[in-house]
């Protein structure tokens, strides 16, 4: 099947289309933006691209070099020596003070120090109640302060078992019944590693 020639243009229809194109423009090239759709951004000078901080290099260091290897206080209650000296003075206060200050002296003594603690139970006891018979007010008990160990348990235990177990013992029968004052010594007598206990008159 033959192809069929291309009809040309009537006069009329060339002379439509001689108005038409000389009153059109030509089309600038345009890109689409792709920020939003349907914006067209007529080509331009190219926006320069930020350059990227550098990063710091990273100084040389060792694993753990920062960490701490002191262990947190795991006694959140105050000192026992603080404890003792708030409470009520039942005593001559005259007496406390002199007694406070290292210049009363100790009429017995007894060391505790190395003991377990059922030992050192009996042995306080038949001391205070003997001491108290015999008429002896001021006695020194020794405990020792304890041995600072590093424990990573995560229930804490306190340094100097025997020396916070002392005031709760003499706070008990039979004991309560003979001791009128508890306190820290001076540090002439021992300091935080012994104590006063002041007892009643029979």
């Amino acid at each position: 099947m033959s192809r069929r020639k291309p009809r040309g243009l009537r006069p009329d229809e060339q002379e439509l289309w001689s108005r038409i194109a000389k009153s059109a423009n030509p089309m600038r090239s345009a890109k689409p933006d792709k920020g939003e759709p349907g914006k067209i951004t007529l080509p331009g000078k190219a926006k320069p691209v930020p350059e990227k901080p550098r990063p710091e290099p990273i100084a040389p260091f060792r694993l753990g070099e920062r960490a701490s290897t002191a262990l947190p206080p795991n006694d959140l209650s105050a000192p026992l020596g603080d404890r003792l000296a708030a409470q009520p003075v039942a005593m001559d206060k005259k007496a406390h003070k002199r007694m406070s200050q290292g210049r009363l002296t100790p009429e017995g003594r007894i060391d505790l120090h190395g003991m377990t603690l059922d030992t050192a139970h009996g042995a306080l006891t038949s001391f205070i109640l003997s001491s108290q018979a015999a008429g002896k007010r001021l006695v020194l008990v020794i405990t020792g302060k304890g041995r600072k160990v590093e424990s990573y348990d995560p229930i804490p235990t306190r340094t100097g078992v025997l020396r916070h177990q002392l005031p709760h013992w003499l706070s008990l029968p039979p004991l309560s019944q003979a001791v009128l004052q508890v306190s820290e010594a001076h540090r002439k007598h021992g300091g935080s590693g012994a104590f006063y206990v002041y007892l009643r008159r029979r």
